[in-house]
């Protein structure tokens, strides 16, 4: 299920447009992965920010799991805490309590640090902002830690479905540091 359209089609791929979330019924399904998040400032306002992060995503993994799935993957961010003063990381850390609660055998958990990826190709606005980091990033590599270093959207992928298919019941926490350590093309 997906926003927009993908930028490659795979037929394994069942692809949803829904303007409403609460509108949404998946087909029968057995694994869950949800990609889905923005930024405070493409939101607009915190309550925008947390009806996506928070609340259309655990609309999502409700869906799923009423479709029958039994195992979940889910984007996240590092810092994710329910505790945190960030608001932010707060949102992150309520999502994954939430989602977690929801009866799924397995559920996994990617805490990316910052995403690099190709936003153009999902027809995502350019973040000058971002583009600016992920290039200090690139030069500062070996003086940051593996947590906080930046990560390529693919390997999250990677990470999330090689975790789903190997890890056993129970709820599993993929930090960024481990993130790169995934074959490019396992699943290619």
């Amino acid at each position: 299920m997906g926003r927009r359209a993908p930028a490659q089609q795979d037929a394994r791929l069942v692809l949803h447009l829904a303007d409403a979330l609460q509108d949404f019924a998946p087909p029968p399904v057995d694994d869950l992965f949800i990609a889905l998040g923005t930024t405070l400032k493409a939101a607009g306002s915190r309550e925008a920010f947390r009806a996506i992060d928070f609340d259309a995503v655990v609309a999502l993994a409700r869906a799923g799991r009423a479709a029958g799935a039994t195992r979940l993957a889910v984007v996240s961010a590092m810092g994710a805490n329910r505790l945190s003063p960030v608001f932010y990381n707060r949102t992150k850390g309520d999502m994954e309590a939430a989602v977690s609660s929801l009866g799924f055998d397995t559920v996994v958990i990617a805490r990316p640090s910052l995403l690099a990826g190709n936003r153009a190709a999902l027809n995502q606005t350019e973040r000058p902002g971002e583009q600016w980091a992920l290039r200090a990033a690139r030069l500062l590599k070996p003086l940051i830690p593996a947590n906080y270093r930046a990560v390529d959207a693919d390997q999250v992928a990677l990470a999330l479905t090689d975790t789903l298919q190997t890890a056993g019941p129970g709820q599993h926490i993929v930090l960024s540091g481990t993130i790169g350590q995934y074959p490019q093309n396992l699943y290619k």
